[in-house]
């Protein structure tokens, strides 16, 4: 196995799970809470910290691969575990409040549902897995 072409194709994908976050939520803002996609609003400051962490980390991880240094890789790792943990807390907008008057989830035309969520964000976590086992290693 190649380690660095799942490394770059991993990286990439991060990229367009934080691009496509940004996207799907960075509709309406009002009072400091989004409306995007799923059950609940989400909070303004999640989504930015969520865009902010996410381009650091993509900048500082190829930064990384590129030169080889394992201590920017290891900074880089720092924001790779922030970003899914806030990319987690993002996907809980659609857990069910169970609420008599809970309102339905709203969805959006290309990705209604919580599987593209679920399928960015679980992945993504995996993929930081994957970034721990390569830079920890010195695979990269």
């Amino acid at each position: 196995m190649e380690w660095s072409n799942v490394t770059w194709f991993l990286t990439a994908l991060g990229a367009v799970v934080v691009l496509l976050t940004r996207v799907r939520l960075g509709g309406t803002v009002v009072d400091g809470t989004g409306h995007g996609a799923g059950r609940h609003g989400y909070s303004a400051v999640l989504l930015r910290l969520h865009t902010t962490v996410g381009v650091l980390t993509l900048i500082v991880w190829v930064v990384a691969l590129v030169t080889g240094r394992r201590e920017i890789a290891l900074l880089a790792l720092v924001g790779w575990w922030l970003l899914a943990i806030v990319g987690l807390l993002l996907l809980a907008r659609w857990l069910p409040s169970g609420g008599k008057h809970s309102e339905e989830a709203a969805t959006d035309a290309w990705g209604s549902g919580a599987g593209l969520s679920l399928l960015g964000h679980l992945g993504m976590v995996i993929g930081v897995g994957y970034f721990t086992f390569v830079t920890l290693t010195d695979r990269l």
